[in-house]
């Protein structure tokens, strides 16, 4: 959720369609700046998927160095990438200009760290400025310009609150940040509480920096430092703690964004929280002894439901509501596993279904097609599936569309059969959320004697039609009996701060 505000602590390029319009912003934020104040911008391209870019540009290029010198001679000018999974395609691509260079060291002579990223340069193999990466989370910021894009504890509390409102507007009273967050996140939060800003119910997974616990022996260093994370966890209807967030993926990029800097830019979480299948398989191990749940990304860790399935032949899982996050495909076998052992699944739809869909299918023989985003077949064997949006775009009426219509964004139907219900896609995104955090009695359903988190909605999701599903926004928003949220276009009224 977070990053949501977070957009807007870097100033936007607006809505631009060649780069004339480019230079145009760029010069208008040079005339506040001194000479030699960065200028960082947010990416090219229209929020919040940024597609087709630099075709949308009339040139269909990026903009080098020169093109940024002509109206910002004397600053250094930074255009960022974007956040590779608000489009979920690759390249990210980000341009710097030629005082951004200097300070940044990159020279003809400078070689790429890794071999996911590509400093273009020209026939004369000077750089042009425009620096590739093949990557879904950007590496060369954090390397090469971190001082000039990072975001500090203040910028992480004080656009908090703009979060927030952004989902509020949707209709969303609580989030359950299954990535897992950091430090600097986990602050922003307990700062917000402290001020009474925070307006949103989290529920928050710990994202860990297994850099630096080294080679300590897990079972003695879990019982020790992250005993404190068994459920239930720490916290209360508005902020607690819940579950570790734990990946075997591990690259070369993620050492480099994890020893560059201890800022996680846009990611909010740890990079460094990837660990060998053995050593994983070790630490779940512990963290069930310790009622300790695990949380995990199915997208970036293969074979995470058959490494459960081993951990729960030695010590159960069932009521532990161990999470199997972003599901992309599974198997009927794979399905079967996950209602055994009781686990907890959420989507990701607005990837694996919306924008990437059409493409699964390409890669699947069509006998495999029904096993993308399964969600008949996971409701018929009873397993929880709660919906997500992952911040692109934020309005959980994406999702519910999503699995009730089976359509990409290249207009063609994804395993149709799999379509639920709109009632069963409400309550997944209502009743089964509220379950991944222990929180069913208490949330997810207009029931006498619940927390009075509700909103009034444009239209009924049980009767719009078609694409109107997914345009559904709120016109007030209440968590708490507070109204935290009024489209004032509607009600004629300002919200209450």
């Amino acid at each position: 959720m977070d990053r949501e505000g977070l957009k807007g602590v870097y100033p936007s390029l607006g809505r631009t369609r060649s780069i004339r319009d480019i230079q145009d912003r760029i010069a208008d934020l040079a005339r506040t700046k001194r000479p030699g104040e960065w200028i960082v911008t947010m990416p090219i391209g229209d929020p919040p998927f940024y597609f087709n870019v630099p075709d949308i540009l009339a040139e269909k290029r990026w903009p080098t160095r020169e093109d940024l010198d002509i109206v910002s001679p004397d600053n250094p000018v930074y255009i960022r990438p974007i956040w590779g999974f608000w489009r979920h395609s690759l390249p990210l691509v980000s341009c710097a200009n030629t005082r951004a260079l200097e300070l940044a060291g990159i020279t003809r002579d400078t070689v790429s760290p890794v071999p996911e990223i590509n400093i273009q340069k020209a026939a004369n193999g000077d750089p042009t400025g425009v620096i590739i990466e093949n990557s879904m989370q950007p590496t060369a910021e954090l390397i090469w310009f971190r001082k000039a894009t990072g975001f500090s504890r203040a910028d992480r509390a004080r656009t908090l609150p703009d979060a927030a409102r952004a989902y509020h507007a949707f209709g969303t009273t609580s989030i359950f940040e299954e990535h897992g967050v950091a430090n600097e996140l986990l602050r922003a939060y307990k700062d917000s509480y402290r001020d009474g800003a925070l307006t949103m119910r989290a529920s928050l997974a710990f994202s860990p920096n297994w850099r630096a616990v080294g080679n300590a022996p897990l079972a003695p260093f879990i019982e020790a430092w992250a005993g404190w994370l068994g459920e239930p966890g720490p916290g209360d209807d508005w902020l607690k703690l819940t579950g570790l967030y734990v990946n075997t993926a591990h690259t070369r990029a993620d050492d480099l964004r994890a020893g560059t800097t201890s800022d996680t830019g846009w990611a909010g979480f740890n990079y460094d929280t990837g660990m060998p299948r053995e050593r994983l398989k070790e630490l779940l191990l512990h963290c069930a002894e310790n009622d300790i749940r695990a949380i995990t990304n199915a997208a970036v860790t293969p074979g995470v439901i058959d490494l459960f399935d081993e951990v729960d032949r030695i010590i159960p899982l069932k009521g532990r509501r161990w999470v199997v996050g972003h599901i992309s495909t599974l198997s009927p076998h794979d399905i079967e596993k996950l209602a055994r052992m009781e686990l907890a699944v959420t989507t990701h739809t607005n990837s694996f279904i919306y924008k990437k869909g059409h493409l699964l299918k390409r890669q699947l023989p069509p006998e495999k097609h029904r096993e993308i985003t399964p969600m008949r077949d996971l409701l018929d064997a009873g397993v929880k599936v709660g919906l997500a949006t992952d911040n692109v775009p934020v309005s959980m009426f994406w999702p519910i569309w999503q699995v009730v219509a089976r359509t990409s964004a290249a207009n063609e139907p994804v395993a149709p059969e799999q379509a639920i219900s709109r009632e069963e896609a409400l309550r997944c995104a209502t009743e089964s959320c509220a379950y991944l955090t222990f929180d069913e009695h208490k949330k997810g359903s207009l029931t006498p004697g619940k927390l009075a988190d509700l909103a009034v909605l444009s239209a009924d999701p049980l009767k719009a039609s078609g694409d109107d599903l997914r345009d559904i926004h709120a016109l007030m928003t209440m968590v708490g009996g507070r109204i935290m949220y009024e489209d004032n276009e509607h009600t004629g009224r300002e919200t209450p701060v």
